[in-house]
C-alpha cells in the first residue's frame, strides 16, 4: 500500500475553500463536508492536510496573516523618517483591503472573533513586528504619542477596514482624494 503523498494543490482548494464558506456562511456554517465538496475532494481527504477544523482555520489564519504582512511591508525601508515609513506601509495595507476583498474580511472577522486560537493570534501578530518597531522609534523621537501599540492600531489601520467595507458595499466610493484624507486623519491621531 503506498502512502498518499501530500498534494499542495489540494492543500491551497482546502484553504480557499474555507476562506470563501467561512467569510459568506460563518464559521459554524462552514462544515469539513461543505468545505471538502467545495474543494472537490473526500472529506477524508482534508485530514491528510489538517488536524481538524480548528487546524484548517488557524493555518488559513497564519497563511492569510503572512499574506497581509508581506503586502504591507513592500518597498518598506528602516531608513526613512517615520512618518515615510509609516505612510508606506499604511497605504500598502489601504491596497491590499481594497484589492484582497476575502483575505481582508477574514482576517477582520478573526481580529473580531474567538475563532482563531490565542496561541495563533500571537504568532501571526509577530508577521507586524516592523510595523510596532516603528511605532516604538516614533515615540523614542518624539514624533509619535506614547500610547500602546492596540491604540495606535485603533485609529490608524482599524478604520480601514470600516472604509474598504463601504467601499465592497458600494456604500462609499474610496477615491484618491478619500484616500489621502484618511491617511492624513490616521497620522495626526498618532502624531505628537
Amino acid at each position: 500500500m503506498a502512502i498518499r503523498q501530500k498534494c499542495d494543490k489540494k492543500r491551497v482548494a482546502l484553504l480557499n475553500a474555507t476562506l470563501h464558506l467561512v467569510n459568506n456562511q460563518g464559521f459554524h456554517a462552514a462544515p469539513m463536508s461543505k468545505i471538502a465538496k467545495m474543494a472537490e475532494m473526500s472529506p477524508a481527504t482534508i485530514y491528510i492536510y489538517f488536524e481538524n477544523k480548528q487546524d484548517l482555520i488557524n493555518q488559513l489564519y497564519l497563511e492569510m496573516k503572512i499574506t497581509f504582512s508581506a503586502f504591507a511591508f513592500k518597498n518598506y525601508s528602516e531608513e526613512q523618517c517615520v512618518k515615510e515609513s509609516f505612510k508606506q506601509v499604511w497605504y500598502n495595507i489601504a491596497h491590499f483591503k481594497l484589492n484582497q476583498e476575502e483575505a481582508s474580511n477574514f482576517l477582520s472577522q478573526c481580529d473580531n472573533t474567538p475563532i482563531i486560537d490565542e496561541e495563533i493570534k500571537r504568532e501571526g501578530l509577530k508577521h507586524l513586528q516592523p510595523l510596532l518597531d516603528l511605532w516604538e522609534r516614533g515615540i523614542q523621537e518624539g514624533i509619535l504619542k506614547p500610547i500602546s501599540p492596540y491604540l495606535m492600531y485603533a485609529f490608524t489601520i482599524y478604520p480601514l477596514n470600516f472604509l474598504t467595507n463601504k467601499q465592497h458595499k458600494n456604500s462609499c466610493e474610496l477615491t484618491d482624494e478619500i484616500i489621502n484624507t484618511a491617511f492624513k486623519a490616521a497620522w495626526d491621531g498618532i502624531k505628537s
